[in-house]
């Protein structure tokens, strides 16, 4: 009596013992098990030290076909151990062989093992990065120094995309906001850490207890009223955590000037809470500033954003532009 044919499917963005409980029970009641890799693959570790047998079948997929298709017709039930790449020309071969007729006599399945969980194919973006450095000699050039003009530029592509409202060109530009990240994460990685340095795990765990520690009211059970009580607590316990001797300290100064201002104005009401006081203005330099300084100050009174909406206002203006020209 004919056995059967298990091929079994895996993430390679999943940790290899995590399989699931029908993947196991495949493994666990096969005649034989195969897998295209030798005994030093994390995945076949993992089955090995089980207690499993895992044969290594070497060739092309046709010979590793011919070994699967002897074993079920000798009447065996064997598993296959897909590999990392997911083996395309041995699946694709096997849809060939089962397409065709008659129908052979054993029985084929295919079994997924693993899943990918969110955030999975980040792990493959780690690995290209590796590489990368690793192995193009652009990348191996590059310093924090040389990305910082790239990062500045990913930046504002990613806003001009927002503003564009093309959720295709957002999610391209914020593909290329999160590579700078990765890639100054990889360089950094290269440091000694009684140097400073760290890794991309580094960056997202320290990112991760930070956002713990900053939303007690998800995390801890501390009781808001509203949206403004929680940008309150963050202020508070972002405060003590930085233990500055100004409320300026943290603000980066070459923010764009109305982003700049926004800022500045935010910290000043802590310090002065009658408002700003009134600056004589020696010339139109300084009372064109001052003018725009109030407008600011009037873009956060009404909650508005003015970097934002002197840019819609730009875009707006460009659009109108375009269409005087074109008509």
């Amino acid at each position: 009596m004919p056995g059967s044919i298990k091929v079994v499917l895996t993430s390679p963005r999943v940790a290899p013992g995590l399989l699931t409980r029908a993947a196991w029970q495949v493994f666990t009641d096969a005649g034989q098990i195969g897998a295209s890799a030798g005994p030093s693959r994390p995945d076949v570790q993992a089955l090995i030290g089980s207690g499993l047998v895992v044969q290594h079948i070497d060739g092309d997929v046709s010979e590793q076909w011919s070994w699967l298709t002897s074993a079920a017709l000798d009447g065996s039930d064997v598993a296959w151990l897909v590999g990392e790449d997911g083996e395309p020309a041995l699946l694709r071969l096997i849809a060939d062989e089962l397409s065709r007729e008659p129908r052979p006599e054993y029985e084929v399945e295919i079994v997924h093992g693993s899943y990918d969980v969110p955030g999975a194919r980040l792990i493959d973006l780690v690995r290209v990065m590796d590489r990368l450095r690793r192995v193009c000699p652009w990348d191996q050039e590059q310093t924090h120094q040389s990305l910082a003009k790239y990062l500045l530029e990913e930046t504002y592509e990613t806003l001009e995309a927002i503003d564009s409202g093309d959720y295709v060109h957002l999610r391209e530009e914020l593909g290329d906001l999160v590579f700078q990240v990765i890639f100054h994460s990889r360089i950094a990685e290269e440091i000694d850490p009684d140097d400073d340095g760290f890794s991309i795990d580094d960056v997202a765990g320290d990112l991760v207890e930070k956002l713990i520690r900053r939303h007690p009211h998800v995390f801890a059970g501390v009781p808001v009223a509203d949206a403004a009580a929680v940008e309150a607590n963050w202020e508070s316990i972002k405060a003590t955590e930085k233990q500055r001797t100004s409320v300026l300290e943290g603000i980066p100064l070459a923010l764009p000037a109305l982003a700049l201002a926004d800022k500045v104005l935010g910290r000043a009401a802590k310090v002065l809470p009658d408002g700003l006081p009134t600056v004589e203005a020696t010339d139109e330099d300084a009372r064109i500033g001052q003018l725009l300084l109030d407008l600011v100050r009037q873009a956060r009174a009404v909650g508005v954003d003015p970097e934002q909406a002197l840019r819609t206002a730009t875009h707006r203006l460009a659009d109108q532009i375009r269409t005087a020209e074109t008509g």
